[in-house]
């Protein structure tokens, strides 16, 4: 067992204090500060722009008034001016940058306004918006006039329908539940998805590396195959504890300085305080074996190569399984109690995603989380014998080794040593 801490704790340490770790760390620290500031990160950039200047030219001569009292209910920031001239002369100054842009008021045939907005390009979709919005509110006022409309009137009528939603099932979650839930799932899901791709990677790259320098003849002969797998699984497992650790405490304090209040606490925040417990522990929970389940299968496909540049070719079809999870997780967060993703939660190499997708959002019975577990557990299991035989084996072959018929050569190289 000294062994085996000693492994865990090397691989830990050296992954820590890597180049590559802490400048990944970094990086993503400053994504998560910049993504937690991005509002006061664009005012600060924006604060010296020129200001947006509309020229009007109102053909109807009677519109510019109500628009620009309409404009100015939308955006007051946004500067119009009422100009006269020519249209050809007006393009010149949007040409020469005077104006950002040129709207031309007129009649339709109802007698309803309508314009015409000219600028340098159309990319800028804010202002048209903005504009269009501001006639289509001037345009609905002249109708209603017309008609004989109060605004009490019009107001009731534009008034969204009242529907509302009730579950017939006993102790089933009510819509807002639902929807906390949902935006609670999809950023696990996500977390969970990253954590498995990076780290997972990052064993058989461990693995690979170490093959590659011939050091594996040396530990094989001193230390079980067992014990070094998994030595080096939980050693790159605290890694990311740790990353993640750092990382959510810098974002955490990011955030928490770019908003005068938490309105009593981040989860009621962010509308997540009515979720149960049990649903961040079942993340930990799926997350710790969903990680475990795919560090194993990383780690004895790493011991398939003998150089670094094949282990993404090895990994894939890992790779892809861990897409496909998400993918169908995606599915799932609009039709959870689909047939599909009831089967497909019950698959191990899916279950971390898709069962937690269904404990976050069902009230699913505890048999089917339990039976989750044990298929999860028995799994890690299997794969962890069969792994330790193929990871004996493998890492004693060298030359290029992309092929899954290498797993057969690797069982028979363990039973000869």
């Amino acid at each position: 067992m000294n062994k085996f801490w000693i492994i865990l704790w090397h691989t830990y340490w050296t992954k820590l204090r890597s180049k590559s770790f802490i400048i990944t760390t970094i990086i993503t620290a400053l994504l998560v500060v910049g993504v937690t500031n991005i509002e006061s990160i664009i005012e600060m950039i924006n604060k010296n722009d020129k200001k947006e200047s509309i020229a009007v030219i109102d053909d109807t001569g009677e519109l510019y008034p109500a628009f620009e009292q309409q404009l100015s209910m939308i955006n007051n920031e946004l500067n119009i001016e009422q100009v006269d001239g020519s249209e050809q002369d007006l393009e010149g100054k949007v040409i020469d940058g005077e104006y950002t842009g040129l709207l031309t008021i007129t009649y339709d045939q109802e007698q309803l306004p309508q314009g015409l907005y000219k600028a340098m390009t159309i990319t800028d979709s804010t202002v048209y918006s903005q504009l269009q919005q501001g006639l289509q509110s001037l345009k609905v006022a002249i109708a209603t006039e017309k008609l004989g409309m109060s605004s009490e009137q019009l107001e009731v009528l534009f008034s969204p329908v009242t529907m509302e939603q009730e579950a017939l099932e006993q102790n089933a979650k009510t819509a807002e539940e639902l929807n906390q839930a949902r935006g609670l799932v999809y950023i696990l899901l996500f977390v969970i998805y990253m954590a498995v791709i990076m780290y997972a990677s990052m064993i058989a790259m461990e693995v690979a590396t170490e093959k590659s320098s011939r050091v594996m003849e040396i530990l094989i002969s001193s230390v079980s195959p067992v014990k070094q797998m998994f030595g080096k699984i939980l050693g790159i497992g605290l890694l990311s504890l740790t990353q993640f650790g750092v990382i959510l405490l810098i974002g955490y304090t990011s955030l928490r300085q770019s908003m005068d209040s938490l309105g009593g606490g981040m989860f009621e925040f962010f509308g997540f305080g009515q979720i149960p417990a049990a649903t961040f522990i079942y993340a930990i929970i799926f997350f710790l074996l969903g990680y475990l389940l795919f560090a194993t299968l990383a780690a004895f496909l790493g011991s398939l190569v003998s150089r670094i540049e094949d282990v993404q070719q090895m990994i894939t079809p890992m790779t892809l399984l861990i897409v496909a999870a998400f993918m169908i997780s995606m599915y799932g967060l609009t039709n959870p109690e689909s047939t599909f993703v009831t089967i497909t939660s019950f698959i191990p190499f899916f279950s971390p995603m898709i069962m937690f997708l269904r404990v976050g959002m069902l009230n699913i019975p505890i048999w089917e989380i339990g039976l989750s577990f044990g298929l999860l557990i028995l799994t890690i299991t299997l794969l962890a014998i069969f792994g330790a035989s193929v990871y004996r084996g493998g890492v004693l072959m060298y030359g290029k080794s992309t092929s899954f018929k290498d797993i057969i050569k690797a069982i028979q190289l363990s039973k000869s040593n």
